[in-house]
């Protein structure tokens, strides 16, 4: 699955928790998160803050620039926007290596929990269907002939 496809397909796909996730689609919708989020940061965001931060130093009741708050505003509306699609590739990808999306919260436990959600989501998927559906790579190699 390409770059531009995954993106399509999560987003198509905006709030939907059933079926199964390939790698590629998960983790290319969350190399595009993570660069619209921080694209949308470093350009809102950050220079606000430099210069709320110098006049700082100058006026210790410096108060922060409306650009700031717009900011963090913009950044907080996208990032909400965008929360049920990425749930929802999430939980289709733990759908493929067979495990509930209930999983997600085992990423709350302390240190361990993240780092299993990663391994999970980095483990290939079960082959064939499983109790979430079918084999999105068979699937998808049956419509490519």
């Amino acid at each position: 699955m390409s770059f531009i496809e995954s993106i399509r397909t999560v987003l198509s796909k905006y709030a939907v928790f059933s079926g199964r996730a390939r790698r590629s689609e998960y983790w290319w919708f969350a190399l595009a998160y993570t660069i619209v989020m921080s694209i949308l940061y470093f350009a809102l965001v950050v220079p606000g803050l430099t210069a709320y931060t110098a006049d700082l130093m100058a006026d210790p009741a410096a108060q922060m620039p409306g650009s700031v708050m717009t900011g963090y505003l913009i950044v907080s509306v996208v990032g909400l926007a965008l929360f049920l699609p990425s749930l929802g590739v999430l939980v289709r990808r733990l759908h493929d290596t067979d495990r509930s999306g209930f999983w997600y919260f085992f990423a709350f436990v302390p240190v361990v929990g993240p780092i299993m959600l990663i391994v999970w989501e980095a483990t290939e998927g079960t082959q064939g269907p499983n109790r979430f559906g079918a084999d999105p790579k068979a699937v998808e190699q049956t419509s490519a002939v």
